[in-house]
């Protein structure tokens, strides 16, 4: 540590050339040398007049690179002005301390990462004070000078700098501008596309929906316009063909029975117009009930088994000593099922038609599974995703003979929807198709929701 006293001007202008010197010597800047030396001249002419005014500078060994440590001690006079300790403390650290003893003023200056130790730094300064020759206020005149010169050179080079960054801040500014612009045009014309596209689709949607509700009202009325006429041709064919109606004539016979056939077909379609329109429309009414499977099973095991025409395919059919527990609407059910089975019948010509029924453990809430499985025909692969549309027929020789209207597997899975469950289809051509209907019990919480208002089924 070096320490001297300030008695006169002579030795603050000391100080103020000792302070640039320490500071040059332990590395710090140009500017903070001028900022530490005007700092400690600014202190020393404020307690020059103070009894036992001394100051000291030394090196102290802290946490980060050092710091060079300048105590300004005096043992009576006035506390520091807070003019001067407020011009100072913009320049530097200071730790100002006063009681009934000693005062004291530290300034603390951070130093620079150069390499060097403790020991060394404190060797510098200690060379660089011991000369201790006194400055005279024309010195003193002459640095300030020379530090205002240098403050004033590194002032305008930083304008400069400045003033290039600000060029290129501005042309960078245009740029930025410029890509605004043209984004924002763009986004404008994307937006008027986008705005035009969603409109165009509205309008199309509009379309769509009027054209479906125009769909199923023809369905309907058209439906309802063909039944009567065909109900009379069935039951005039009846009454011909009745045992107790005047005798026919072969020919006469075959005719009517010929006119009884199409007559029934013809009412098949119409009621199967009539169930899809009314599905499509959500006029399906649904009455959940507890359905006992067993009695529904008998029941479409004898509805179909007089029918099917195909002496060579069995029919098999659960037996449910155990059934699983349904809720759900039987009627309904009972048409899904019998859609389905009659259409595995129809493309089957040898081998068998089975039904499964059994609790789906997957299901949350509970549900049945009813699986249908036969050995016919088969669908092609690319035909799968058709086979739902309405009317659409899959096309091949297994036609011939067979009629239909493509409404059956449509209807069966609205239906099955209807009743909060799903129909899903798989077919292998030339091996046989499956298809799984599981509905919910409709006796627990479901999170579908159901359709239960509207016109009877």
């Amino acid at each position: 540590m070096a320490s001297f006293a300030l008695v006169s001007t002579q030795d603050v202008f000391g100080l103020r050339r000792s302070a640039q010197q320490a500071a040059a010597a332990l590395a710090l800047d140009r500017q903070d040398q001028v900022r530490l030396a005007t700092a400690l001249s600014e202190l020393g002419r404020d307690r020059l007049g103070c009894a036992g005014l001394e100051v000291s500078f030394a090196v102290a060994d802290d946490e980060q690179n050092g710091s060079l440590v300048v105590t300004f001690v005096w043992s009576s006079g006035p506390p520091p002005t807070t003019e001067s300790l407020g011009l100072a403390a913009k320049l530097v650290q200071i730790d100002h301390r006063s009681g009934s003893g000693a005062r004291r003023v530290v300034v603390v200056q951070p130093l620079p990462a150069d390499g060097a130790g403790t020991a060394e730094r404190r060797a510098r300064l200690l060379d660089v004070l011991k000369d201790g020759s006194r400055s005279t206020e024309a010195d003193n005149l002459r640095a300030q000078t020379r530090d205002l010169i240098a403050a004033l050179e590194e002032t305008r080079a930083q304008r400069e700098e400045l003033q290039r960054l600000n060029d290129e801040l501005e042309e960078t500014n245009r740029g930025v501008l410029a890509l605004y612009s043209e984004l924002t045009q763009e986004l404008e014309t994307t937006n008027r596309g986008v705005l035009a596209l969603h409109s165009a689709l509205d309008d199309k949607r509009h379309q769509l929906q009027e054209a479906s509700e125009a769909k199923t009202r023809f369905w309907t009325n058209i439906s309802h316009e063909l039944r009567t006429p065909v109900n009379s041709v069935v039951a005039l064919s009846r009454l011909l063909l009745a045992p107790g109606s005047p005798p026919l004539t072969c020919d006469q016979r075959d005719q009517v029975e010929l006119i009884a056939s199409s007559g029934h077909t013809l009412l098949s379609l119409v009621s199967d117009l009539m169930d899809v329109a009314k599905a499509e429309a959500g006029h399906v009414e649904i009455h959940p009930a507890p359905v006992d499977l067993r009695l529904l099973v008998a029941h479409l095991g004898g509805l179909l088994l007089s029918g099917h025409g195909h002496e060579n395919v069995t029919l098999v059919t659960p037996d449910l000593a155990h059934p699983p527990a349904l809720v759900t609407d039987e009627t309904l059910l009972i048409r899904i099922l019998r859609n389905l089975l009659s259409n595995a019948l129809k493309f089957t010509e040898r081998g068998e038609v089975r039904l499964d029924i059994t609790a789906d453990p997957e299901q949350d809430p509970p549900a049945v599974l009813f699986t249908i499985t036969d050995t016919g025909v088969g669908i092609p692969a690319e035909e799968l995703d058709r086979v739902f549309e309405v009317f659409y027929q899959v096309r091949g020789s297994h036609q011939n003979g067979t009629g239909g209207t493509g409404l059956g597997l449509p209807y069966a899975r609205t239906l099955a929807e209807l009743l909060g469950g799903t129909l899903t289809l798989t077919s292998t051509a030339g091996a046989g198709t499956q298809v799984r209907v599981h509905l919910p019990d409709l006796s627990r919480p479901h999170p579908k929701g159901l359709a239960t208002e509207g016109a009877d089924a």
